[in-house]
């Protein structure tokens, strides 16, 4: 199958346009070629794609099919022009629940001009690495020691453990409350990302059922609920606020360590800068 960009843009254009005259203007070349390029799109394709008569054009019912995908295909290649055209380019991080909680607004602030041109783009992956594996993100905040052989990581700083609960639950009059005390509920945690695991606890001391979620929307949906409490790191306790669940710092836990992250085989170049950057945020 031999398609061409071209070919897509002119199909897209005559479907905007409602006409090969009009689609040749908006694209700026002659009416013969948006026919050329739309026959041997179908060519290509082996399919009938546009009903044409002598006055207007329609997508016959497999040109609409292809012009879903067409449109996914142009919207990923005008994505991939101007990120290639930014003076600094697009420098995607990572993260699996929360970015870096109240210190976010700031870190994009301080990026704007300390890492200037380059253009922060903060993405949600909820997977061990936060996108690294995935080859969504340039670098990963992460709150659990990368397992990947192929991961380079620092430690930036450490955030408190808070409980989440639902706002009728016993504990939920209390300023402040203890490992022990949250061990008395079930308790729900992601494997995958959480940064809560039974080592939290000593042996014996565990709560008695641990609920597994998927991500930081089911993990709320399950403790607001009343069916289970949870332990996250400070972060998600500012970042996600929902109606029926309430946050108590958890006065004898460990801190969350908070790591930043990047690919061995492709280390970014301004890292010291990144690195620099969050540990100035949690100093």
């Amino acid at each position: 199958m031999d398609l061409e960009l071209r070919q897509l843009r002119c199909l897209a254009a005559l479907v905007d346009a409602g006409t090969f005259t009009d689609a040749a203007i908006d694209l700026g070349i002659s009416q013969a070629a948006v026919s050329r390029n739309v026959a041997a799109l179908e060519t290509a394709l082996g399919v009938k794609l546009v009903a044409r008569t002598t006055r207007s054009v329609a997508l016959t019912p497999a040109g609409e099919r292809a012009m879903i995908h067409a449109r996914r295909a142009l919207a990923t290649l005008d994505e991939l022009a101007r990120e290639a055209r930014a003076a600094g380019g697009t420098v995607r991080i990572g993260y699996a629940w929360s970015a870096v909680g109240a210190h976010t607004t700031e870190f994009q602030r301080r990026w704007a001009t300390e890492l200037a041109p380059a253009e922060l783009r903060l993405v949600r992956t909820n997977s061990s690495t936060a996108g690294l594996a995935e080859g969504t993100a340039d670098y990963a905040i992460l709150r659990r020691t990368p397992v990947p052989a192929g991961v380079e990581y620092v430690s930036c700083g450490e955030e408190k453990r808070y409980c989440a609960m639902s706002s009728d639950d016993p504990l939920a009059a209390r300023r402040s409350v203890t490992l022990a005390q949250v061990a008395e509920s079930a308790l729900a945690v992601d494997t995958r990302t959480g940064s809560t695991t039974p080592a939290l606890w000593p042996e014996g001391g565990q709560p008695h059922k641990f609920v597994p979620i998927h991500d930081v929307d089911d993990w709320l949906t399950v403790i607001g609920s009343g069916q289970a409490r949870g332990i996250t790191a400070e972060s998600t306790a500012h970042q996600y606020r929902r109606q029926g669940v309430v946050y108590r710092l958890v006065r004898d836990a460990p801190p969350v360590p908070v790591y930043l992250a990047w690919s061995k085989a492709d280390p970014p170049q301004d890292r010291q800068k990144v690195i620099d950057l969050l540990r100035g945020l949690y100093t």
